[in-house]
């Protein structure tokens, strides 16, 4: 069934750009319209016109900041009807507008080719490494080593921290997962860490532990002129740089932040600077009210906030995912999650309750 699946993305993508047709699809695969439209979602989780809708307007994305072409060009060439109906599908997805977008290229997340081959292995390309370490002379040059590095994650950590990736500068993991359980407005209070370690199921002990002990070698106690975040494209990173960001706001941090934004398989890294003024608002709407803040946001945390807000919802694409694949073996539902559904960045533990939960409701 896979191979099937994989054939029918093939020919979708050899023909993103043309008046697609179910028919010829299905035509092309052998089957019947209904059966490749049914199976493309159940396989996959997503059908197949939204599939086309995330690439075509990711591509275009492309066209925008490497290219000159007009708008209305870019809008034709990637299969729109109008300049218009390219404008509303590109809101939608990043939450600006392509000539925003084009005027300041900020950071979203990929669309890449969906594969239904098992997930591979990634290793660093020499000439990422290379970039992460023209970044670090830079930073080095400007602030004298007095910059933190903030990276979300132990594995992230261990990776910068073992081959010196920013140099002799401090290195520091932020080690939770926002995205789930609940919080409270005052970031790190007495309360907070209360809440977050019964969320997690874990004593308060083991909580300050993992979360709080590497943040108070480095962040609570020394004075940095410069703080870099490296987080990923994904909603569950972009949760934790929300909360990271609020945090600064909440300390009043005078210094200069840059985010590293980082695609994790690749290590392909994008640096936007940072104002604080507006992130303790959105933390505040985003991870305690749960609503859409009020506000102007980088594509990707746009995009990030907007799957976090659907995963809320009892009736979101990985509830119905696991919904209709019960007949399959936990571990089985897992492994097709993390691999169909790499924008949540949701790892085995997220998943596991999530299955739970479902199944529990049903």
């Amino acid at each position: 069934m896979n191979n099937m699946i994989q054939d029918m993305i093939n020919w979708i993508e050899e023909h993103l750009f043309e008046g697609f047709s179910l028919k010829n699809l299905s035509e092309a695969m052998g089957y019947s319209s209904y059966y490749c439209s049914f199976k493309f979602h159940q396989i996959t989780g997503i059908s197949i016109k939204r599939y086309m809708t995330l690439r075509k307007t990711y591509l275009s994305s492309i066209s925008l900041t490497e290219t000159d072409e007009r708008i209305i060009e870019i809008a034709i060439k990637h299969g729109y009807s109008s300049q218009e109906a390219f404008s509303r599908a590109f809101k939608e997805i990043f939450g600006v507008s392509p000539n925003a977008f084009r005027l300041c290229p900020e950071p979203l997340q990929s669309y890449v080719k969906l594969t239904m081959n098992e997930a591979r292995d990634y290793y660093m390309d020499i000439s990422k490494k290379l970039k992460i370490e023209d970044l670090q002379n830079r930073l080095d040059e400007s602030f004298d080593h007095e910059v933190l590095n903030i990276l979300n994650g132990q594995m992230m950590y261990e990776e910068f921290s073992s081959q010196q990736l920013m140099g002799k500068s401090d290195y520091a993991p932020f080690n939770e997962a926002m995205c789930v359980h609940d919080t409270i407005k005052t970031i790190f209070s007495d309360s907070f860490k209360q809440v977050r370690a019964t969320g997690h199921e874990i004593s308060l002990a083991e909580y300050e532990a993992i979360t709080v002990a590497p943040l108070e070698k480095t962040l609570f106690s020394k004075e940095y002129q410069c703080i870099v975040l490296w987080f990923g494209e994904d909603m569950f990173c972009q949760m934790n740089l929300i909360t990271v960001l609020a945090y600064l706001e909440q300390i009043s941090f005078k210094g200069t932040i840059y985010y590293h934004a980082v695609r994790e398989q690749t290590y392909d890294v994008k640096e936007t600077d940072i104002t604080l003024g507006n992130y303790y608002d959105i933390y505040e709407a985003v991870l305690v009210d749960h609503r859409m803040p009020d506000v102007e946001l980088m594509p990707v945390m746009y995009q990030g906030i907007k799957l976090y807000l659907e995963l809320l919802q009892n009736d979101n694409e990985i509830t119905k995912y696991i919904q209709t694949h019960q007949h399959l073996s936990h571990h089985e539902i897992v492994r097709n999650l993390l691999h169909l559904f790499p924008q949540y960045g949701l790892g085995d533990s997220q998943y596991l309750e999530l299955i739970k939960a479902t199944q529990i409701k049903d």
